[in-house]
């Protein structure tokens, strides 16, 4: 039988993820060797308990990861993905917009042979202000992260074990899933889902939030900010050369007007101000590339840890999990 993994990043989720869990056990226990994979991310409501419930009430296909702060869902959903024991892996919201039924058709386009298959929708339910900041996301991972101008970058997603397993490559502090992807595989499928109204509470992504993590897709995955200000620096590099040499050339050739002081002083701090641009955009590029490959903030810390279909399960001390390491290889 198949294994099929479902990670959910819960977060103040009490209404909701005790019914998702018995629909997603009731429609696919018959047809896979199922796990769903709880990870409580800093919750403020009652949802430790309901998660520590639900485990002691199906054992054998929940596991709970209960992290010591909220971490964000990228970085929950990485916790995630390092305790992932199936063939495939789909992963999805707490709040039953991403329908449990719409679960067998992600995975039916992955066995066509994709690496990962992105939901698309015909219409989504979310707030104006948050169906905005999806587009931006969506356009600026297009220019940022050279993603495919007709790929939509939802949540709602399905992976195989080849991907699994070069994600949890990554060590970085500020996981962005989408980006870890897009520069891990080409072979991405897409196929139109249903997404419907939340049943209960609303949306943990803040302005502040999205704002962050734009910038964690910018300055994390991408050096072109960098580059950019090396090209503006360039640019004033060269005007500060021909207004220098226009300067110059008054200054000797006979019958033309000497340059004034202001004019001097224009071409010489243009100049100057452009090279020191043009400087610190190549010493940027080289501290951006180390930055990429050298920060060892952890990914996540799991406080409580409970495994389905494991013996002495839980492991209830401040561990802090090496997110490179599978589960298996720590117990």
């Amino acid at each position: 039988m198949t294994g099929l993994s479902l990670v959910i990043p819960v977060y103040n989720a009490e209404k909701t993820i005790a019914s998702l869990c018995k629909r997603l056990i009731d429609l696919y226990s018959a047809d896979y060797r199922l796990e769903i994979i709880l990870v409580n991310d800093g919750s403020r409501d009652n949802s430790h308990s309901i998660c520590l419930e639900l485990h002691r009430n199906y054992p054998d296909f929940i596991s709970y990861l209960r992290l010591s702060r909220n971490f964000g869902e990228h970085n929950a959903v990485m916790a995630g993905l390092n305790h992932v024991r199936g063939e495939y892996c789909v992963i999805l919201d707490d709040d039953f917009q991403n329908p449990p039924e719409e679960v067998g058709r992600l995975i039916d386009e992955l066995r066509k042979g994709y690496d990962v298959v992105y939901s698309t929708y015909p219409i989504k339910n979310d707030h104006f202000l948050r169906n905005l900041g999806s587009r931006v996301n969506n356009h600026m991972a297009n220019r940022f992260l050279n993603k495919p101008e007709d790929l939509y970058l939802s949540s709602f997603k399905a992976m195989n074990r080849f991907l699994i397993e070069e994600i949890i490559k990554y060590s970085g502090p500020d996981p962005y899933l989408d980006a870890i992807i897009l520069r891990t595989t080409a072979n991405i499928g897409t196929t139109t889902i249903r997404h419907d109204q939340r049943r209960a509470g609303r949306s943990g992504y803040t302005l502040k939030k999205l704002i962050a993590l734009w910038g964690n897709m910018v300055v994390s995955y991408s050096l072109i900010p960098l580059r950019v200000i090396g090209f503006i620096g360039l640019i004033m590099t060269l005007f500060g050369v021909v207004v220098g040499g226009m300067t110059l050339f008054d200054a000797i050739v006979p019958h033309r007007n000497d340059p004034n002081d202001y004019e001097k002083l224009t071409s010489i701090i243009v100049f100057f101000r452009g090279f020191q641009l043009l400087a610190i955009s190549i010493v940027g590029e080289y501290v951006g590339r180390i930055y990429m490959t050298l920060n060892s903030d952890p990914q996540f810390v799991v406080r409580e840890r409970l495994l389905a279909g494991r013996k002495n399960a839980r492991e209830s001390a401040a561990i802090t999990e090496l997110h490179r390491r599978r589960a298996g290889d720590q117990e």
